[in-house]
């Protein structure tokens, strides 16, 4: 059910029923969008109850593009905050346990819709009490999670962080089943996760390792001075005394030693450098997410046949990119890695969901020359005169940069 009417009047009536979700203790997440306010780089905004020192708070969770920063506010600020937030974003969206509410808006009308939920005032129990149940590969009351904000002050998944929680266990269950497949010398592990960002995967990887009687040496590797801050104190808060964090990069880390390299989301062609890190320190594993495909896009000369399908760019955009994945593990294979691409984790929770991940042969001697004719022949005919990582097995890359420019 849609209703379009003045701005204002729909703006009261959402307010009004954020509000009365609030009262009740009925909201699950208020979620802003399209903000146009004058903080820079902010994305959206996320505003969930918690219990603060066994008081109910509105917890703010801001967005940026390279950060997110949590602020609390008591519940008799929220009508002045909601409204503030209304003011500067086009759109908002409530959940709450029976329903879900849209407001969308532009200078001339508001749209606000309503879509009842079938079974919802259950659905949050219902999943703590299925975490509970199945199987999972982090202790949901390990204390890191708190300071990560994956978890409230009972140890109960915060709502909003459910999907992330998800993924943390995803990605530990994938690391596990890879780990059962390649040798662990003394029980010592070194580990790097380059692009580490808040930490998430990092953290669930070192307490997994640790609860396995192994002796991981982690490190995360991110760009974002303020997020290695952030990562190192809970860390130490948490006594994780072998995990470290690092302000840079693949181009400015150089580790000695590497049995696992990690690089999920890496930008472009980062990711090609991060995969030529772990083949040329004999990495045993090398996981990978790779995003942001752009150096082959350009290059692709469409095949006579094909022209028809690759005239559309979005076409195009899926080729280049399952081109150079696909390029991407022949490498690794013909340098000695069982190589498997799959998916990750389901779109729903995320676009960049492809994985690619190697465990190193114990037979491997030299490169697989069947194998590099077979990419010679991809490269031939889609007319790629380049491929970064080619380039720097070979030993011919040019050193150009690798920053992400998307």
């Amino acid at each position: 059910m849609s209703q379009v009417a003045t701005p204002f009047i729909q703006e009261q009536q959402f307010l009004d029923l954020v509000l009365q979700a609030i009262e009740i203790n009925k909201i699950d997440r208020l979620v802003f969008s399209q903000y146009k306010g004058e903080l820079v780089d902010l994305l959206k905004i996320t505003i969930r109850m918690i219990q603060l020192n066994n008081e109910p708070v509105l917890n703010v969770l801001y967005h940026h593009k390279t950060q997110d920063i949590t602020k609390n506010y008591p519940l008799d600020e929220a009508q002045n905050l909601i409204e503030e937030l209304m003011s500067q974003c086009k759109q908002a969206n409530l959940f709450s346990l029976d329903e879900e509410i849209q407001i969308k808006k532009n200078k001339k009308k508001a749209m606000l819709t309503k879509n009842a939920k079938v079974g919802a005032s259950t659905a949050v129990k219902a999943e703590q009490g299925h975490d509970r149940e199945k199987h999972r590969y982090v202790e949901q009351s390990s204390p890191f999670l708190k300071a990560l904000s994956i978890t409230d002050e009972k140890a109960q998944i915060i709502p909003s962080m459910a999907r992330k929680w998800k993924q943390i266990n995803k990605f530990v269950e994938i690391f596990s089943g890879a780990l059962s497949n390649i040798n662990v010398k003394d029980q010592q592990l070194n580990v790097v996760d380059f692009g580490s960002g808040k930490g998430y995967l990092t953290f669930a990887l070192y307490d997994y390792l640790q609860k396995q009687n192994l002796s991981p040496s982690v490190t995360g590797v991110e760009l974002n001075d303020k997020m290695v801050q952030f990562c190192q104190k809970v860390a130490q808060d948490a006594d994780f005394n072998q995990l470290q964090f690092f302000q840079g990069d693949v181009r400015t880390y150089h580790p000695e030693n590497l049995d696992v390299m990690i690089a999920l989301h890496a930008c472009d062609i980062a990711t090609d450098f991060a995969i030529h890190t772990g083949i040329r320190l004999n990495a045993s594993m090398i996981m990978c997410a790779p995003c942001c495909h752009k150096e082959l896009r350009p290059q692709i000369q469409s095949p006579k046949v094909l022209q028809p399908m690759l005239q559309f760019g979005i076409h195009a955009g899926q080729q280049a990119e399952m081109l150079t994945d696909t390029i991407r593990a022949l490498l690794l294979k013909a340098y000695g890695y069982e190589t498997k691409v799959f998916e990750f984790v389901a779109l729903e929770h995320t676009s960049k969901n492809k994985m690619i991940l190697a465990t190193k042969r114990k037979d491997f001697t030299e490169p697989d020359q069947v194998v590099l004719e077979q990419i010679h022949a991809l490269k031939e005919m889609y007319g790629i005169q380049k491929q970064s990582l080619e380039l720097l097995l070979n030993d011919a890359w040019d050193q150009q940069g690798i920053g992400c420019k998307c």
